[in-house]
């Protein structure tokens, strides 16, 4: 049997055990979270001179993530024992867990005021959550054994990949840099014994999980699931048991992790037992489970795959939660990855293992087959909370991000052996690719010139609003006009009748109906009950609602006084 130079060095790398932990300079971290940064504000432009006025994708849940943000630092200040009593849903209680609440976000909060600065705060998250997805990516692919060129392409790739376009109004979707840091962090702390790094990633890791369970469960298991497998190893003895200061800065992070994930859930399953309806049903999850072929559907936006995928795409029951196509110059380079011999085999094949894996468990399940995710569903404690399969893909894009760093290291060594400025360019080629699949610019009219990404203005607040009596009720109750009474409400946070979260609460939907003749007696005589002092209709948005004819009803003998004033209507509620 011949053996190769290339098989026998992959053999006495094996036996050498996991390669050092790569020295990282202050230079090139510098240099890396500038890249990041500048991706970031390329990509979306032009949100970058628009901070404040517009927002990213539509005007939607990025409103009420806005206002969310801008609550969290007010709740700092003024009532921190009881973060998650809103002012949103009047009078029912913590509405801010009826949703992922961004609580790791907070502290930007105490940063400016008013809706126009809550604006703004969301747009630099936004960018800043882009650029955190593609250094930590970078990091950890830098600490697995990619060079510098690996790490960049691995980075972008979990960034950018296509399917991520589809959550850019999802800021708690989008905020996954802090798994791959996490990651980073623990993998060099426990290399190198660094228990304040080690401290350091459970850090970030517990950071993560702040942000919302949406990806904070999904990162609580994959720890769970690392932490056995390395328990395992040390059982085996192909471990070293860490030093005392790194146990003890484990235990210590471990502590720390576990006391804020239940901290942070104790609102939400207060939420579960007050509002039966917020549960995720086996229905409601098997609706929302996409099929195979949406691996094969690119979100419209996608400047390279959006209308070739089309005919894909038309046929998925819901399309924002079900393009999930990971793109093929990552699939390619994930692929070179698992087949590139110089790096450890444990280390490309747990990588492949877990991207398959995942990818299957993003399909959910359909029927009463054998599906690995309705396991999760029935066992798993908290995993009933998931509404959206397909947002495993964030953990499946950082194994097959991963894989194409590896991939893309092979290609950009082997164009080395014709020159240093080969080898640079092939890295700029490979990292240019990634991010042109991934990019949400389109094509202008004519074909010629690029449409930059959805950037919609954001409504100014009508002046007549301002300094209303509280608690209030916006009409109409749509909840498409609910996201920008909330983040107008961020002057002052008055208290609203209105609100948006992930379920409809019953007591919602009944006050909806009820109200939907006002103004009249039996709607005036429920909100002077409820303690309501002030209703704000809003002329521009009642057309086709069941308030288009609010002109015609008299207020003769209701305890309702009216006022027209700075592009409103305010009907003020006479209290008993």
């Amino acid at each position: 049997m011949v053996v190769t130079a290339e098989r026998l060095q992959a053999r006495r790398r094996a036996a050498a055990g996991p390669p050092a932990s790569p020295r990282i300079a202050r230079r090139e971290l510098a240099l890396a979270a500038l890249a990041a940064v500048l991706i970031a504000c390329a990509m979306h432009w032009p949100i970058p001179i628009r901070l404040g006025s517009d927002v990213p994708r539509d005007l939607g849940d990025p409103l009420t993530q806005a206002w969310q943000v801008a609550w969290g630092g007010h709740a700092l200040l003024h009532q921190p024992l009881d973060y998650f009593q809103a002012n949103d849903f009047w009078p029912l209680r913590n509405p801010l867990a009826f949703s992922d609440a961004l609580v790791g976000y907070a502290p930007a909060g105490l940063i400016g005021s008013g809706w126009q600065a809550a604006v703004a705060r969301y747009d630099l998250l936004f960018m800043l959550a882009y650029a955190l997805a593609f250094l930590g990516g970078y990091l950890l692919a830098r600490e697995l054994g990619a060079g510098r060129a690996g790490a960049a392409v691995a980075g972008a790739a979990f960034a950018y990949a296509p399917w991520r376009l589809e959550q850019d109004g999802h800021l708690h979707v989008i905020s996954s840099g802090g798994i791959p840091l996490a990651l980073f962090l623990l993998v060099r702390g426990y290399r190198r014994g660094s228990w304040r790094t080690v401290l350091a990633g459970w850090v970030a890791a517990t950071w993560q999980v702040s942000l919302g369970f949406t990806l904070g469960l999904q990162l609580l298991y994959l720890l769970a699931a690392l932490g056995a497998g390395v328990a395992f190893l040390l059982l085996r003895g192909r471990l070293r048991l860490p030093s005392r200061r790194v146990l003890a800065a484990t235990a210590a992070g471990v502590a720390l992790l576990a006391v804020v994930a239940a901290l942070l859930a104790i609102p939400y399953v207060g939420v579960l037992r007050d509002h039966p309806e917020a549960r995720r049903t086996v229905a409601q999850v098997e609706t929302l489970s996409p099929p195979l072929r949406a691996f094969l559907a690119a979100p419209p936006e996608n400047l390279i795959w959006g209308k070739a995928t089309a005919g894909v795409r038309d046929h998925l029951r819901w399309v924002p939660e079900m393009s999930l196509f990971p793109g093929v110059a990552i699939v390619v380079l994930a692929a070179a990855g698992a087949l590139a011999r110089r790096h450890p085999r444990a280390l490309r094949l747990g990588l492949a293992a877990a991207a398959v894996a995942l990818l299957v468990l993003s399909l959910g399940f359909h029927g009463d087959g054998p599906w690995p995710y309705r396991l999760l569903y029935e066992l798993l404690p908290g995993w009933q909370g998931i509404r959206v399969p397909g947002r495993l893909m964030t953990l499946a894009s950082l194994a097959l991000a991963l894989l194409a760093g590896l991939g893309a290291q092979r290609l950009v060594s082997a164009a080395r052996a014709r020159g240093r400025r080969a080898a640079a360019l092939a890295a700029v080629a490979l990292v240019a690719a990634v991010l042109i699949e991934g990019s949400g610019f389109g094509l202008g009219e004519r074909g010629a010139t690029l449409a930059a990404p959805a950037h919609p203005r954001v409504p100014p607040q009508p002046a007549g609003q301002v300094g209303a009596p509280a608690p209030q009720v916006h009409l109409p109750l749509d909840t498409l006009d609910s996201r920008k009474y909330l983040v107008w409400s961020t002057d002052r946070f008055p208290a609203l009748v209105n609100g948006r979260g992930s379920f409809r609460p019953r007591q919602f939907a009944r006050l909806e109906a009820e109200l939907a003749g006002f103004p009249n007696r039996r709607s005036a005589e429920l909100l002077r009950q409820m303690g309501v002092r002030t209703v704000i209709l809003h002329p521009g948005f009642v057309d086709g609602t069941p308030w288009a004819a609010w002109r015609e009803r008299s207020l003769r003998g209701l305890p309702l006084r009216r006022v027209d004033r700075g592009g409103v209507v305010l009907f003020y509620v006479t209290p008993r």
